[in-house]
């Protein structure tokens, strides 16, 4: 499974780069508007950096649904590098989005997906990849995992090529229980990527580790 890391936090993309942990980032409008205060930056410019620190799919999202306009917010947010993939919604406006982009050889991530259905006519529409929102549906009660395995055995039975990109992960279970069912990717947030290598018992080891060989050191023995 890929990792994708969801946030605009250039600094947090760096160091989970550094890392070697993601192969993509996905973005939104209020995660964009969130780091152009912090930072001051032109967004387009944001967008651009984060592409050339990750080289892998980054998802920018259109702010309109009237046709021709997101039309042309997506060229030009295309225009940015061949890293960019359009964040498009799964209704009617969004799939004529979607279907005019692909027929422009632009990548499309179809997004704010709730339904099986609407999974199922994002990949009729081409999408490269389809976003499951699985932590809000969580929050009204319903599974959001049970989506995600719906989708995944919908793409398999008919050779779909979008990918399942697991999305509105809210802590790492949730990336756990992705993992299981097969999806393609999963889009973290930093903090979320941060608690998946935290455990008790490891810190406990570790400093059992160092406390018995700073016995052997001790006496005097040396590996090198």
């Amino acid at each position: 499974m890929k990792f994708f890391l969801d946030t605009v936090n250039v600094d947090e993309i760096k160091r989970v780069k550094e890392w070697g942990l993601i192969e993509g980032v996905t973005t939104n409008p209020t995660l964009l508007a969130r780091e152009v205060k912090r930072t001051g930056e032109k967004p387009f410019d944001i967008l651009k950096e984060i592409c050339e620190i990750v080289k892998g799919p980054v998802s920018a999202e259109v702010t309109t649904l009237e046709f021709s306009k997101a039309i042309k917010q997506a060229e030009a947010l295309s225009e940015i590098s061949d890293w960019i993939t359009i964040k498009s919604p799964a209704t009617i406006d969004g799939i004529r989005i979607t279907g005019e982009l692909v027929r422009k050889d632009i990548p499309v991530n179809m997004t704010l997906i709730f339904s099986a259905n609407q999974a199922l006519l994002a990949a009729k529409a081409g999408a490269t990849f389809a976003s499951p929102f699985i932590g809000r549906l969580d929050d009204i009660g319903k599974d959001g995992m049970s989506l995600v395995s719906e989708m995944v055995t919908i793409y398999n039975n008919y050779g779909f090529d979008t990918e399942v990109l697991v999305a509105s992960i809210r802590h790492p279970q949730h990336v756990v229980e992705a993992a299981l069912i097969g999806a393609d990717i999963a889009t973290i947030p930093f903090i979320v990527i941060e608690k998946m290598i935290n455990h008790p018992l490891t810190d406990y080891g570790i400093l059992r580790f160092e406390k018995d060989w700073e016995e052997v050191k001790s006496q005097g023995f040396k590996i090198l």
